[in-house]
Formats: C-alpha cells, structure tokens, sequence
C-alpha cells in the first residue's frame, strides 16, 4: 500500500460542505449542548479580545491568522472595549471562575461566538474547537470558495482529562527539517496535545548542538550509511549514503516559540547511560573499552554505552546546561532504557567505581548515574523523566516514569508515589503496523490497529484516587528506524494519534469507539485540508 494520496475532486467537495447539525469534535469535548440554528462568519464578521490582556490580543490575531486563508475574509481585531459586539463578532473573553488553566467555554448563536476562559490555554483549545465547528475546509491555506462558513449553535463546556497530552518523535535515527517539525506541532495543536517529546540523541545521530563539545554534531550527527529493509532480514544490506543533519541552538530557540506560541511544551531528550553510540564515536573517551566507533548504521540495542567515571558524568552535565538553556520545559528527559551492562561487567574502572561508591552491582551504578542527574536537574528547577527502566536499582524520590515497557512499571511506579506518564508498546508505539504487515508499508514489527489504540485506559480501576493522581497523561511514541519521510511520518502518526488525543482529553465515561469512528469520517476530512498524509481508515 502506497502512504501518500492525493486530494481529489470529491475530497474537494467534501470540504466544502456546511457544518451540520452534528458536532464532529476530535477530540470530543466534556459537554455540548446543541441549539436550532446557525452562525454565519462572512466577510463583515469581527474578532474582539477581553481589553487589557495580553494573551488574548495574541490569541486574537492568532485566530484571525488561521482563519483568513481559507475563507479570504480580514477579520477587523479589537479590544472589546473598542469593539461593537451587539453583532457578528468572535468574542474572547476572560472566564471569571477558575475552571482550569486548560478549561474553556464556548457558546455560539445566531449572533456570534463567544470563547471564554480563565487562562490563555483555555482560550486557545476554544478556538481548536471553533475551527472545527466550521466546515473542514476552514483548515486549508489556501482561499476556498463559494463555501457557507455556518457554524451550528452550541453551548460547549470544556476541559482536559489529562495534563500530559504528548507524542514522542524520534529525529535521532531519521533527521526530520524543521518545516516537518512545525507541520507536527500545528496538527497536535489541533487535536489540544500540548507536549512533544523530541529524542535527540541515540546510537544512529546526534541531533543537538552543544557548543561545548562541537564533535558530537561534526561527528555524531552523521553516519556512513543506512541498513536496507527489515534489520532482522540475513544479510543485512545498506544503502551506501551518508545520513545525518542536526538542530542548531537558534533552531531550537524558533522551534520552542513556535511551539509555546501554540500551548505545546517540547520536552528535550539527552539518553543515557545507553543508545549512547554517537557520542562515543565523537569523544572515544566516554566509552569503555576505548575503541574508536563510527555512528551506528544499523538498528537495534547496542552494548555500546556510557562509562560511569565522574568526568563522563560532569560531561553529560555540561551538555545538559546547555539543553537547558534552550528548552524552558519543567521535563528533561534522561532515557535510561536498554542500557546493556556487559561492557561495566567486564570494565575493571567499572567495577572500580562500584567498589568505590559501595554499590552492589551495575543496576545500582546505573542507579547512581541517574540520582546525578536527577540531583542536577533538581538543583536547576527541572524535574527529570525516564523510562521505566529508571525504576531497577531504586529511583530518586523526584524522577517522573514513563511506562513503555507495557503498563506495570508505571503502576509499580505510581504506586511508590511517583508521578506516571502511560506510554506503554502494547497501545502507543505508533512505529508498528496498523494491518496486515503484507499490505502496509514496512514497519518495526507489532500490530496497533486504531481501535486497539483507542481501547487503552491510563488508570486501573484498582488504583486508589492518590495513585490514579499520579498519572500524568499519556504520550504516542514514533520511534523512526523505519520511518524516513515526512509523508511516512504522517501516516504512521494519524489517526492513531486522534485517538489518543481523545483518551488524554474526553472523560473516560463518554468515550466510545463506535462514536469515536463517526466522528473520525468527518475528521478525516480536516486532515485532507491541512495535507496530512493520514493512513486511510478501514471500511
């Protein structure tokens, strides 16, 4: 099967269709409440903001950004004490009761729209729902005509399940452009995610500069050549081209505005003690054996990993100074998973270091190596997260857990009092297939179809209420060893990710799959307008 596709005349046509009676929200909101009627935005219609805060003025020339391409319109931007709203007239407005920095109200009639909410978050997730209220078409930029803008009148009471709502990219083994980068944190914007986790480090490439040490982007950033086909498939072949590229620091500093000025929160990933490969190929001497390693070219779990000498780790440290400078997130991840110990077994400096710290074996010294870190970031107003391998040798009180390895390290977690965020393989590896491996494009392995994703429940129904307190959220993970292409990328993410969407937002009461999948026919469509290269849904 073929990933891409085409906008056609009948998908063309579908996107210009009015809104309809029925509120097709991805995902769908905490309550609607639907009325007879319409409201019509028309070449006349205005955009007034609550005077005197800053926020919504921004949010306010943000709608009128998003909304002007597709329909041609100016949009007239006022403070509300300026504004004639009688009439006609998108109103964002400051929600005196506190319902929650991601709470929002919307209302719609026959004269006008009106979204309000007590912080510049809620504001912004109204005006998501808002763009889909409107026909799908609304989504295109580019001018769409002869199109009714109606939007059906509604009252609309809103709020996230979830404070962590998140994907993970993967830019280490395949480099994505920054222009990929933003079309991503647009369409989480959409579906109210608000975290993107970037894995910037591994075996196969280092992706962030670091002044410090220049070689981990002059070397680490770029390997020889890429395996071919499936890395299990005897031989192994590869395509002889050199693969590589990396963010600079003022790349970075765009790609976090940008984000922020879209409620995401990008949270950087430096991975440690193992996939530590690149690094060691730039600067020999954090490894173990002293060998000089090329940039890894093929996949899988290496034993190449970070030593434990205390230079290695001030190492690490220097580059985390850096990381976070750049990235304003409260979250660093630290990786922390499939860390093979063969190498600290065999090292006598290892083994030294165990002695001297009076650790048992290498699952305390991995231990240890974790606590410096968490030490670090707490000292510096950061709070660390790791995988759930982090949890083997004890764990600092502080750390944050993010369960992939199914969902019994973050119960486990949880239960110890640590704070959880679900990103378990058996529902959220978007790297696997999504139907039968000899119709889709090449993949990992495993099998995710959409409603096995939209199926998984973050919290047992054995948790008490302080454990299930402890679930942040959950995250979608597209690791990318097979993924190369922005338009792959796309296709293996949605609508997958509309589905976790709706599990980290929608009550767990009023989630359905049935309903979900009704919703999704009319969602797709919006997909069709932005050019997300979705995977087509199943009949």
């Amino acid at each position: 099967m073929r990933p891409g596709h085409l906008l056609c005349a009948a998908v063309m046509a579908a996107l210009s269709q009015p809104a309809t009676a029925d509120v097709h929200i991805v995902p769908r909101p905490a309550s609607v409440e639907l009325s007879k009627g319409q409201f019509r935005v028309n070449e006349d219609t205005a955009i007034a903001f609550e005077s005197g805060w800053p926020e919504a003025k921004a949010l306010a020339a943000y709608l009128q950004s998003v909304l002007q391409p597709a329909t041609g319109f100016a949009f007239r931007v006022s403070p509300l004490d300026k504004a004639d709203v009688s009439a006609n007239t998108i109103v964002l407005a400051r929600l005196t009761q506190d319902a929650g920095a991601e709470a929002y109200e919307l209302q719609v009639d026959s004269g006008g729209i009106r979204i309000a909410a007590p912080q510049a978050a809620g504001l912004f997730y109204g005006i998501q729902t808002l763009r889909q209220l409107l026909p799908p078409a609304i989504l295109s930029d580019a001018l769409v005509e002869s199109v009714p803008w109606d939007v059906a009148c509604v009252n609309i009471e809103d709020r996230p399940r979830f404070a962590w709502r998140g994907m993970l990219l993967d830019v280490s083994r395949h480099f994505m452009s920054m222009e990929t980068l933003k079309k991503c944190i647009d369409t989480l914007a959409l579906h109210k995610m608000n975290s993107l986790q970037l894995h910037l480090t591994d075996d196969q490439g280092w992706r962030i500069e670091i002044k410090k040490y220049p070689k981990l982007t002059e070397v680490g950033a770029w390997r020889e050549e890429t395996v071919i086909g499936h890395a299990s498939k005897k031989p192994v072949k590869y395509d002889g081209k050199r693969h590589g590229g990396f963010y600079t620091q003022d790349d970075i500093r765009e790609l976090v505005a940008y984000a922020q000025e879209r409620f995401v929160n990008i949270v950087p990933e430096i991975e440690m003690p193992g996939h530590a490969q690149a690094a060691i190929a730039a600067y020999p001497e954090l490894g173990n054996t002293g060998e000089t390693l090329p940039v890894h070219t093929t996949w899988g779990v290496n034993e190449n990993i970070f030593n434990a000498e205390e230079s290695t780790i001030l190492f690490l440290q220097d580059v985390l100074e850096e990381v976070l400078d750049l990235f304003p997130s409260t979250y660093i991840h630290i990786g922390g998973d499939e860390a093979v110990k063969k190498q600290w077994k065999l090292s006598p400096a290892a083994q030294a270091r165990i002695k001297e710290l009076g650790l048992k074996d290498e699952n305390e010294l991995q231990s240890y190596f974790i606590r410096r870190m968490d030490t670090f970031l707490t000292e510096r107003g950061r709070r660390l997260v790791g995988w759930d391998e982090i949890l083997e040798g004890g764990l600092a009180k502080g750390a944050t857990v993010m369960s992939w390895r199914g969902v019994k390290g973050g119960v486990a977690a949880a239960r110890a009092g640590h704070d959880v965020v679900m990103a378990p393989n058996t529902h959220t590896y978007f790297d696997y297939y999504q139907g039968d491996p000899a119709l889709e494009p090449l993949a990992i392995g495993g099998n995710l179809p959409l409603d096995r994703v939209y199926r998984f429940r973050p919290i047992r129904s054995t948790f008490s209420e302080e454990e299930a307190a402890h679930i942040l959220g959950v995250q979608g993970q597209l690791w990318t060893e097979y993924i190369a292409t922005p338009d792959y990328l796309e296709y293996m993410a949605w609508p997958r990710m509309c589905a976790l969407a709706e599990i980290a937002w929608t009550p767990q009461d009023l989630r359905e799959y049935a309903d979900f999948r009704q919703r999704l026919d009319t969602h797709t469509q919006r997909l069709d307008a932005m050019k997300v290269n979705y995977r087509k849904l199943d009949d």
